[in-house]
């Protein structure tokens, strides 16, 4: 079983002390392609070392909208000019983290919301991908893609919506990421919608270290959980694993333009 994790944070401190021995372990659990994204401008640099130091990994840039007070007025215009500098080059598949977050009440909405129609505008320019961070914010975010759509479409990462809202992703060309949260049988609504989702519009991701999954509860999330949420998930939707694992690859490859050959580790 072969599997694409589409959203993960392994650039991250937490996996400072044992990134390579998880990479190694991802690869025999079947774990053949991630996708690394950026937060913050501070960690941009240090990400994309990681990803070519590894065939296997896939750098996306982007401002977080949880680290507003992070951001600066110049960090759009060095986002931009990272995304000319690497144009072309394999191992950058898109524009991400982006999004808003209305959960947290102390970021300021209209700050989020300009950072982000600005980094959309970035991935219409340079024709790449959209990884979206959407936490209660799902009526903005919709109406703010219908004015601003990515030709290439994205994910919207962690997908919490209702079917309403999944349609409406799926009519602007976005994939739903699902994760660890809908392993969690109290997580009741969420999961009655993803029973009712088509294949095509999923896509698989950990977004580790953060959301572990409900049989791995209060670790550190990892990339090698992936194949315990395909087959949570698999279960849920009444097809094996194998299934699931084939059409969430198929879908982020060809979301991503890649080739189906998985290029070779160089670590």
């Amino acid at each position: 079983m072969e599997l694409i994790d589409t959203h993960t944070h392994l650039d991250f401190p937490e996996f400072d002390a044992d990134r390579a021995a998880v990479l190694a372990n991802c690869r025999t659990l079947g774990v053949q392609r991630l996708v690394v994204l950026g937060v913050e401008r501070g960690n941009w640099q240090r990400l994309w070392e990681l990803v070519q130091s590894d065939g296997r990994l896939y750098a996306a840039l982007g401002l977080h909208p949880v680290f507003l007070d992070r951001h600066r007025p110049q960090h759009l215009a060095e986002l931009r000019d990272w995304l000319a500098r690497l144009g072309g080059q394999p191992q950058l598949c898109a524009v991400g983290e982006i999004g808003l977050d209305y959960f947290l009440e102390d970021l300021d909405r209209e700050h989020q919301q300009q950072l982000f129609e600005a980094q959309l505008k970035l991935a219409v320019e340079f024709e790449l991908p959209a990884l979206i961070h959407v936490r209660r914010a799902h009526a903005a975010t919709i109406a703010t893609l219908k004015r601003i759509t990515p030709k290439r479409g994205g994910i919207i990462h962690a997908f919490a919506g209702s079917y309403e809202e999944a349609r409406e992703y799926l009519k602007l060309g976005f994939k739903l990421g699902l994760g660890g949260a809908p392993t969690w049988p109290q997580a009741t609504r969420l999961r009655q919608v993803i029973a009712r989702l088509p294949l095509e519009a999923l896509v698989l991701e950990t977004d580790a270290p953060d959301m572990a999954p409900s049989m791995h509860a209060n670790q550190r999330n990892s990339p090698e959980y992936l194949p315990d949420i395909c087959a949570n998930l698999a279960e849920l939707l009444n097809i094996a694993p194998q299934q699931l694992a084939s059409a969430s690859s198929r879908n982020a490859t060809e979301l991503f333009g890649w080739d189906v050959e998985i290029a070779p580790a160089t670590l």
